[in-house]
């Protein structure tokens, strides 16, 4: 009886990270193949068929920072399709003190909502002239009393009052994190913010530093057909490179025999591979790490926190009238009278392509679900959810939407955003990642380590699979 043939790499895992870090692999000749137990690759990059529109309903931008995204999209050949999204900018709805919302748009100068220049006019016409001289004083606090912050809702709290943290700070924080800022290091979600504090002397004089600082140019960017685009490139390419992508069949365990990992599934065939890569969420990434070395147990068996269910509701609504009157969206504070939603993106007005396909109609995404707290849409029939989505849409609007306005809507539940920011992740990963590197025959990579978005995906992907492939080629162990 022959032996069961061993390939070179193993991924598991089919979301972005995953893909990139096969392709990597493929690169230098490495036979490589990637288990996804879901029937589809992209991971939070998934898209729709809705009224004949192809839509995002996961991720549908990627911040430019670090240029890691765009070097890889000019890779795939993708460049070309590379879009900003139109200027008219975001919102904030707020209580407006008479049972409903209020909207103002969101300050354009700042760092995730603190504020540059806290007397500005579109900051006083989000907090008031009272609750911005208050964040002003911040300007006039002693310096000795700066030190090393890493609470980033603390530290906004106290140095600029709590009308900036609710309604500025928090908005943001939740609709880029999924989690309330007094649970987010500031050395994660605004590196350099700690040391220019102690060059200008106080927080808003840090900001603007920061700002000053930033490239000119969009901070985020799309790709035109939607970000699935950048997921049929990279099916694609590993196909090019006779790659192989297996879906639909879950991986349930992985241990080491002799000089090669078992990789064993719920339906199909053990995997055996020289190396591997694991490029699922924590959930399921841990046990696995934990069962196939028992001695990082106690690195992988630490109470990691759980991320927040999120779920996205996507409208198609035909509104010829409706025009685009909170910008690309808006961010919705916590404690909003008559909002359900924390956010809503209106995404035929944020992307010119999408507007172009839709005519009339208008695309518009409603996200539910702050951490903390259940999610209101858990054990909601469709009927309701969909008459929830059309009354936050409405009264974010300003423009009744009801069900003869309807063309299609879709739901989209989110689990395991586990947020690398989260105070106390950067060390748990630290000790993980450190353990990992011992072994050089296996790499984790993905979201819950490496940070928010395909920004901080891509390079800690392709970082993981160079030092996989290093060692498969047989050079000098690479660190």
């Amino acid at each position: 009886m022959s032996e069961p043939s061993v390939i070179d790499v193993v991924v598991i895992g089919g979301g972005v990270a995953g893909l990139v870090a096969a392709r990597e692999c493929l690169k230098v000749g490495l036979d490589t193949v990637v288990l996804e137990a879901r029937p589809e690759i992209g991971g939070c990059i998934a898209s729709a068929e809705l009224d004949g529109l192809r839509v995002d309903v996961g991720a549908e931008s990627f911040a430019t920072r670090g240029g890691h995204v765009a070097e890889l999209l000019d890779e795939l050949g993708l460049a070309d399709s590379i879009v900003s999204p139109a200027g008219g900018g975001a919102w904030l709805a707020l209580d407006g003190g008479d049972g409903g919302p209020r909207f103002a748009p969101l300050p354009k100068t700042g760092v995730l909502g603190i504020p540059a220049s806290p007397l500005a006019n579109d900051v006083r016409a989000v907090i008031g002239t009272r609750a911005a001289i208050r964040a002003y004083a911040d300007r006039l606090l002693p310096v000795l009393t700066i030190g090393r912050e890493s609470n980033l809702g603390e530290l906004v709290e106290k140095r600029m009052g709590r009308a900036v943290l609710d309604n500025l700070v928090a908005p943001i924080a939740t609709g880029v994190y999924s989690a309330d800022p007094r649970h987010l290091d500031v050395d994660v979600v605004a590196p350099g913010l700690n040391p220019a504090m102690t060059r200008a002397g106080s927080l808003s004089g840090a900001v603007s530093q920061l700002a000053a600082s930033r490239p000119a140019g969009t901070a985020v960017q799309g790709l035109r057909g939607g970000m699935t685009t950048l997921v049929d490139a990279l099916r694609a390419s590993i196909a090019h490179f006779a790659g192989r992508i297996e879906t639909g069949d879950a991986v349930d365990g992985l241990r080491r025999e002799g000089d090669h990992w078992v990789v064993t599934r719920a339906a199909g065939d053990d995997t055996r591979a020289r190396f591997v890569i694991i490029a699922t969420p924590a959930s399921s990434a841990l046990p696995w790490l934990a069962s196939a070395r028992p001695d990082w147990a106690a690195a992988t068996t630490v109470p990691w926190p759980a991320g927040p269910p999120v779920e996205l509701v996507t409208l198609v609504v035909d509104a010829p009238d409706l025009g685009a009157p909170r910008g690309s969206g808006l961010l919705v504070v916590e404690g909003t009278p008559g909002v359900t939603a924390k956010a809503m993106t209106h995404a035929s007005a944020k992307w010119g392509w999408l507007a172009e396909e839709a005519g009339d109609r208008h695309v518009i995404r409603l996200s539910y679900g702050r951490l903390g707290a259940a999610n209101p849409l858990d054990g909601q029939g469709d009927a309701a959810v969909t008459a929830l989505a059309l009354a936050d849409a409405s009264a974010l609007l300003g423009r009744h939407l009801g069900s003869t306005d309807l063309r299609a809507v879709e739901r989209t539940p989110w689990r395991d955003a586990l947020s690398h920011a989260a105070i106390g992740q950067r060390e748990r990963v630290d000790v993980l990642e450190s353990l990992v590197r011992e072994d050089p025959s296996i790499a984790v990579t993905g979201a819950w380590l490496a940070g928010t978005g395909l920004a901080s995906v891509v390079p800690h992907a392709k970082e993981a699979a160079l030092r996989i492939r290093h060692n498969a080629l047989g050079l000098t162990p690479r660190p």
